[in-house]
Parts: structure tokens; C-alpha cells; sequence
């Protein structure tokens, strides 16, 4: 499964979910940070990639364009890095479901400081 973090969410996660999400990507790795958020929208379309972001933009054009590609908005108070891959290792489950589901258009996830 192709997970794409848009550039607010550090490239760093991707060592801390490796063992779970090996094709995941980064869009700062990718050369598209300058990009707008509909050129991301399109590469993600492009190259089969779910984006996973902390941006409510990304779950917009869900709405207005459909999918592909899928959303993963991550709606957590604690942005840390670490904190973005505990939450990714404990609802890898979940996201390898909604990846499979033909219908679902975005994942919700939703954590609040403890």
C-alpha cells in the first residue's frame, strides 16, 4: 500500500513505519513541495498513492472530485512524529481495510491529547 504525507507531516515518520508502510512517501522526497495541494491531488491520483494529511483541503476535493485517490486525515492534537507513527502502527488494521474498500473515499482518524 502507497501512503503519500503531504508536507506537513515530517519525512522522519517514514523510518518509524517502515515495517508496516514500506512504500510510503513523503512529498518533499518526491519534489513536490512547492506544489498546491490539487497538484498533489493529481500526482497521488496518478501513481495510486492514499495521501495521508492533517489538511480538511484533502477531504474537500474527496467530496467535489471522488476518489481515487484516498484520504487518511489524520485529525490528532499531538503533530510529533514519533506520536504520527504510534497512531499509524496502531490503526494499521483499520487503514489496510479502508485501503481495500472500493467505496470509502477518506479515513478519518481522530485523537485527542490524553
Amino acid at each position: 500500500m502507497k501512503l503519500l504525507f503531504d508536507q506537513n507531516i515530517s519525512f522522519r515518520v517514514l523510518r518509524l513505519i517502515e515495517d508496516i508502510f514500506p512504500e510510503a512517501n513523503q512529498v518533499h522526497q518526491l519534489g513536490l513541495t512547492d506544489n498546491t495541494d490539487k497538484e498533489i491531488w493529481e500526482y497521488a491520483k496518478e501513481n495510486n498513492y492514499i495521501i495521508v494529511t492533517f489538511d480538511g483541503d484533502f477531504y474537500d476535493f474527496s467530496l467535489v472530485w471522488g476518489h481515487p485517490p484516498k484520504i487518511i486525515w489524520l485529525r490528532v492534537t499531538n503533530h510529533v512524529t514519533k506520536e504520527v507513527a504510534s497512531v499509524l502502527h496502531k490503526h494499521h488494521d483499520i487503514i489496510r481495510l479502508f485501503a481495500k474498500n472500493k467505496e470509502l473515499a477518506c479515513l478519518e482518524i481522530i485523537k485527542n491529547a490524553p
